[in-house]
């Protein structure tokens, strides 16, 4: 079932590991086919280096193991409330990557800096509120993933394709599996940049909005230039 699906979502993990986001067993990749009503995910605890495509795991939208010999990653709750909140999305990472980490430890939202962050996200990284101690636990993995929804409410979640959990670690997502390893991959590079620049300087402030908006819309607005487009 899902064959091709889950030989993408293989792949999708494996390229988290050699873009040095993923240490150990730290972080996930999942895909959603609407049409079948199901996810695809990476197993719990499996070292990458043996993963396989057949060890992908299988799950509805309740997180029932449809198909697959293991069990699924232990984030697939939250994987599974970003999918049915947000219809947009194709694919959703998870990454434990060294910078974003060490924001979402600090509890700070990801300023924009500079242009190379305004590409990626219409403002800052957002931060999303700890969560409770009784969110913590009675359905931990949910309310993770309802916390961010939280915080991007009124928000579009494709105008800032990713997210700080507090005191945990960056999410990302995208229309397709390739957008959201992408769009991990360019979170971590934003938050080294910002860690960086306030080093230089402590006192930097974000930039205009209106350069952020420029920068933003000229490649994901509705009258988007960059690149090539279609002939």
């Amino acid at each position: 079932m899902l064959e091709s699906l889950k030989k993408q979502v293989c792949e999708a993990n494996l390229e988290l590991v050699r873009a040095g986001l993923v240490l150990m067993t730290w972080g996930n990749a999942s895909a959603i086919d609407r049409g079948k009503e199901a996810v695809v995910i990476k197993p719990s605890g499996v070292p990458y280096k043996q993963m396989r495509p057949e060890d992908m795991v299988v799950v509805d939208y309740a997180g029932r193991v449809i198909e697959g010999d293991y069990k699924p990653s232990v984030d697939t709750p939250t994987h599974l409330v970003l999918y049915e909140t947000w219809p947009e999305i194709g694919a959703v990472v998870h990454t434990h990557s060294h910078c974003a980490t060490c924001w979402a430890q600090a509890c700070t939202p990801i300023p924009c800096l500079g242009t190379t962050h305004a590409d990626f996200a219409n403002g800052e990284v957002p931060l999303t509120d700890c969560l409770t101690a009784q969110e913590v636990a009675d359905g931990y993995e949910t309310n993770i993933g309802r916390c961010i929804v939280r915080r991007f409410q009124g928000m579009d979640p494709l105008h800032c394709p990713g997210v700080l959990s507090a005191n945990h670690a960056p999410f990302a997502w995208g229309k397709t599996l390739g957008d959201a390893v992408q769009n991990a991959i360019i979170l971590e590079e934003i938050a080294k940049m910002a860690l960086d620049t306030r080093i230089i300087n402590a006192q930097q402030p974000p930039i205009n909005q209106y350069l952020v908006d420029k920068h933003f819309n000229r490649k994901h607005g509705r009258d988007a230039y960059y690149g090539q487009g279609r002939k």
